[in-house]
């Protein structure tokens, strides 16, 4: 899943994950708020929700309405199944080393990477 208010990132993100060929799937959301409740919608779904529920999320921090951050204290409060499913790799332009520092407390945040994301990044994820 690609959560990014940037449709051009969001779209050379996609490329790039498709060319690696990682996956089957890409959910793409432009903010963390349609993001939170795609989650909380698939989570309602029960046993299906395991073949259905990301198993990387790309997170932007810098978002409007909602910030990485504050998605990541939604997805927080979301059960276990998709809490334990779901790993977070923070995906942001952000030199700030604060928000590198605030991402090492949540617990399922995995990777604080710099964009651009590379092939030699995503091949290398090991998360």
């Amino acid at each position: 899943m690609l959560i990014d208010d940037n449709e051009i990132d969001n779209l050379i993100n996609q490329k790039m994950i498709e060319a690696a060929g990682i996956c089957e799937n890409i959910f793409i959301h432009s903010g963390a708020k349609s993001a939170i409740e795609f989650l909380r919608n698939i989570e309602k779904l029960n046993e299906v929700a395991a073949f259905v529920l990301p198993e990387v999320i790309f997170l932007d921090i810098d978002m409007p309405l909602m910030d990485g951050f504050q998605f990541l204290d939604q997805f927080n409060k979301l059960g276990n199944h998709v809490k334990n499913n779901c790993k977070v790799v923070i995906l942001t332009s952000s030199i700030n080393p604060q928000d590198a520092n605030k991402s090492k407390g949540y617990k399922y945040v995995k990777r604080y990477i710099n964009k651009p994301l590379t092939q030699d990044t995503l091949l290398g994820l090991e998360i």
